[in-house]
């Protein structure tokens, strides 16, 4: 492996998600700590759960491949379904702080909407989901091992680092999905995020036939996306006027 490989796979994977905590979060402060926090409910969802794993590997019989890759699937699943756990608890917890922004301001009003914090605990749930999925593999990708050298798919890293991605962007997406569901009591909604989170991370269990999961994972982005996009009060014409750089309905004027 090379320097190439490394620093090509980390831009692939944090490169998007780092985009937009610099243009849309770095220069607020209020954000930069609810991306911290949300970043922290998340590492204390993987905390529990790979905790209650170990103790379901340790207390069986480690020569039984079923029992451990039913274990291993068992794993995932509970982890998806406490992380959707914490991130309720952390809708609940900026629900509060909220009313507490409110109580101190002046003129009172909050200086952040809940739409704004629930772009921002996914990204600070993706971003910190993202390192973990990463940073152990950015490590073996600087060698001495090859890739592929027992025939195996070459492609390991680099579809490693495009999953990555996707999981960063679809933990934004389904925070602001989630909290929507949560301030509408739109319990569907909530149920969708679950069962999205729940379908991709399933998908990975085709590996090493990356197909089966970057392809389905892909689709569910785009198509989250657009719903994300969609209730956050965005339309087909604002797209239209932000791509034709124009403002309210208004042509671009020259500058004389």
């Amino acid at each position: 492996m090379t320097l190439a490989v490394f620093f090509g796979c980390t831009f692939i994977a944090f490169g998007p998600a780092l985009s937009l905590f610099l243009f849309t979060i770095a220069r607020d402060p209020l954000r930069i700590i609810i991306l911290i926090a949300g970043a922290f409910f998340w590492l204390v969802s993987l905390l529990l759960s790979s905790l209650i794993w170990f103790i379901a590997v340790k207390a069986s019989d480690p020569r039984d491949e079923a029992l451990q890759r039913g274990l291993l699937i068992f794993g995932v699943m509970f982890s998806v379904l406490l992380q959707e756990a914490f991130r309720f608890l952390y809708y609940k917890l900026l629900r509060k702080a909220i009313e507490g922004l409110v109580a101190l301001s002046e003129d009172g009003c909050s200086p952040i909407s809940i739409q704004q914090m629930a772009y921002v605990a996914g990204v600070g749930f993706g971003l910190m989901s993202g390192a973990f999925s990463m940073i152990n593999l950015l490590a073996d990708a600087l060698g001495p091992g090859t890739v592929g050298i027992h025939g195996d798919s070459q492609l390991y890293f680099l579809t490693s680092a495009f999953m990555t991605m996707v999981l960063i962007f679809l933990h934004t997406f389904w925070g602001i999905l989630f909290f929507h569901g949560c301030e509408n009591r739109r319990w569907w909604e909530i149920a969708a995020v679950v069962l999205m989170h729940l379908a991709v991370s399933g998908s990975t269990f085709w590996n090493p036939l990356y197909v089966g999961s970057l392809v389905p994972s892909y689709l569910l982005m785009a198509a989250a996306a657009v719903w994300a996009y969609l209730l956050s009060g965005g339309s087909a014409q604002n797209l239209r006027r932000f791509l034709l750089c124009s403002q309210s309905g208004a042509s671009p004027q020259l500058a004389s």
